[in-house]
This record gives C-alpha cells, structure tokens and sequence, in this order.
C-alpha cells in the first residue's frame, strides 16, 4: 500500500482536530513534523505496552481500540472511522500505551509524536481547548457506557452494539452494516461471549428485527431496536 501524499489544508476530516485549527498562521510551521502511516487490514498499529509515539489521525479507514484482558481475551473499547483520534489515553501521562489498534480495512493515518504535540499545544490555544473539549466529550461517554452495560441484559448488549456500530458506520447499498466484524468481535466489544452473540442475533432475526447476508448484519427496524434499550437512557452518537 502506497504512502499517499496528504495536505491537512485539503483533507475532508472536518471533524478532525487539526484540520479545525489548520487555518490558523501558528500551526503551520508544525505540518512538516506530520507523518503518513498505511496499514493493511487486520494489520496493528499501536501495540498496549509499547512506547507512546504521539496521536494517530484516521485520515481514511476503519480500526478498533482494544485492551488485552484475562487469558488474553480481547475487550473492544471502541471502534474508530474518518478523522478519529487514536492514542490519546496515553498522550502526556504515560511512557507506554494502554490500548492496541488495529486496522479493520485498508487505513491511512497521520501522526504526530508526543514533543511536537506537546509543543503544539503551548503556542495554539484553540487545539488546547478543542482538545480539552474532546478529552471531557469521551469521559463522558465512558463513564455512561459502564453504568449501562453494567445493567443491561445480554440481548441488550448485543443490541446496543450494533446500534452503535450503525450508528459509526452507516449501512451500503445492501443496507448491511458498513463494516465486516466477525461474531467475536461484536461480543469483544459487547461485553458478552460469542456464543452469546450467536444466539441473540438468530433470535433477532427470527423476530425480524435484523437480517444477515454471510457474516454481515443489517439492521431492519432502528427504532425498535432503541426502544428496547431506551431505559437506559444511552444514546451516543459515537
């Protein structure tokens, strides 16, 4: 996979950090010190353990942030798309990453090390404060994805998964989930055991609440599918 040439000023990541700022005089003297990364699908880009090495920038593709647990089961903290930040739990508090990444397609990625974010950071406060403003938007998303999975049921689970999935990553023409992730991945990030997934999705089916074509998943009725989980009140959008 070739290394594209990428300019932040014509990137289309409007949601991304520095291409909010990229217009300001005092962050282009630190564009130089940006780096283009390509990963192949299912290939691992940060490594939990590792040396931290800055902030990855999805600049095109799809991959997954996860911790290694007991007995080296995979728990799927997140799932990242265009214009996401990976790397960020350890950016200037730690000297090893916590999380792993690795690409679920073909990915572009552009990075900035810890010193030059570092030194971004104290020179442009309107990154420092869009930065800020992300770091309290995932807290808060963390903090109310554990109080409801810790009191959802398995079906709601699985259910709140692939809401959250359709919601990150829309369907294609077949009205399919526009991403391929295998039953162990869903449970990963679900909480729950592929077996268990595996049988709420054959339940769900039955009702008519979803369809499958292979491995892929596609969601019939949304609404319902969130009625089931409105208790709880979770409703993210990413």
């Amino acid at each position: 996979m070739a290394v594209p040439n990428i300019n932040c000023k014509s990137c289309v990541n409007q949601n991304c950090l520095i291409k909010k700022n990229i217009a300001l005089d005092s962050i282009q003297e630190f564009m130089e010190d940006r780096s283009t990364i390509t990963c192949k699908n299912g290939q691992q880009f940060v490594m939990e353990g590792a040396p931290t090495n800055g902030l990855f920038f999805v600049n095109k593709g799809k991959a997954k942030v996860l911790k290694t647990g007991i007995y080296g089961k995979e728990q799927i903290l997140r799932f990242v798309n265009d214009g996401e930040i990976i790397g960020h739990r350890g950016f200037g508090i730690r000297e090893k990453y916590s999380v792993s990444a690795v690409a679920l397609e073909d990915s572009v990625l552009c990075n900035f090390t810890d010193d030059t974010l570092k030194r971004m950071l104290k020179v442009i406060p309107e990154l420092t404060y869009d930065l800020m403003l992300f770091y309290a938007y995932e807290l808060n998303k963390t903090e109310s994805k554990v109080k409801a999975i810790a009191q959802m049921s398995v079906r709601e689970k699985v259910i709140d998964a692939l809401l959250y999935i359709n919601r990150k990553f829309g369907c294609n023409h077949r009205g399919l989930l526009d991403i391929k992730l295998s039953r162990k991945e869903i449970a990963g990030f679900a909480g729950t055991t592929n077996e268990q997934v595996t049988r709420v999705i054959s339940v769900l089916k039955k009702e008519e609440l979803i369809f499958t074509m292979g491995k892929r998943i596609g969601i019939v009725n949304v609404e319902l599918l969130s009625k089931e989980i409105s208790e709880h009140n979770y409703f993210l959008d990413s």
